[in-house]
């Protein structure tokens, strides 16, 4: 009989390990594990102030740990308070973030926006960065914007923008941190869209905070609710949120069918 074909390990790319982050008296990640391999989409919830955001701060390199170390495809770029981060120039360059606020610069034309990074941190030409900029742009359906001034933009088109802008780096690995949170509830969906389409169609590992649990597990490979700065509960999409076996996760996604 011929041996089972056993599946080899997936490659970690991103790794925590025992890492603690204190704000002063507070303690926000409690000696947290966290390994992520290419190309998985990960989900985190849970409720505010569990940590959520602040793992994506870490792995941008935003934040320095207070102990433990982040390591992004083997390289550390963070370790006990040390920033090491910023000597990590080619790692830094392959982890693009798309904050709550849109952070455009108002006084760059949305192409502009798009072509400054490539430009002046990557050095590629101006013809390849604005290539780009209209590649990208089209994937988040406003090729028609780009001479468009980010003011004259709605909230969804902001962010759609702030979206494109960090794909434009071509990132292997992309952070949402409640990128809906700021939109009037109508402009919600369109930014979401883009997200899923950009899951189901780019093979890059994402990581995504949101309250959005219909969004979550339509996106994601595997979710992770978080409290306390530890996480409660790993698992697929239909383990945590669909069939959650952990008394806490339950009481959380009741709560939420409740609002």
């Amino acid at each position: 009989m011929a041996e089972p074909i056993i599946p080899a390990p997936q490659a970690a790319l991103i790794t925590l390990d025992q890492v603690v982050k204190d704000y002063g008296d507070t303690r926000v990640l409690d000696h947290l594990n966290l390994v992520i391999p290419q190309g998985q989409k990960v989900a985190l919830i849970g409720p505010s102030g569990s940590g959520k955001s602040t793992i994506l701060r870490l792995i941008k390199g935003l934040e320095a740990v207070t102990q433990g170390t982040v390591a992004i495809d083997g390289v550390v770029v963070g370790a006990g308070r040390d920033r090491r981060w910023f000597s990590r120039a080619p790692v830094r360059h392959q982890v693009g973030m798309v904050f709550q606020h849109f952070n455009l610069f108002p006084h760059l034309t949305v192409e502009q926006n798009l072509t400054e990074a490539p430009l002046r941190v990557l050095k590629v030409s101006k013809d390849e960065a604005q290539e780009r900029a209209q590649h990208y742009l089209r994937i988040v359906g406003l090729a028609h914007k780009t001479q468009a001034w980010p003011a004259t933009l709605s909230g969804g088109q902001q962010q759609r923008v702030a979206i494109a802008r960090a794909l434009a780096m071509r990132p292997r690995i992309m952070l949402f941190d409640e990128v809906t949170s700021a939109l009037d509830p109508e402009l919600v969906s369109e930014v979401l869209n883009v997200i899923r389409d950009i899951a189901h169609e780019q093979n890059m590992t994402m990581l995504l905070v949101t309250h959005e649990m219909s969004f979550a597990r339509d996106v994601a490979d595997r979710v992770i609710f978080m409290e306390k700065g530890n996480i409660i509960d790993d698992g697929t999409p239909e383990q945590v949120l669909v069939n959650p076996r952990n008394p806490r996760t339950r009481q959380f996604l009741n709560i939420l069918t409740e609002r």
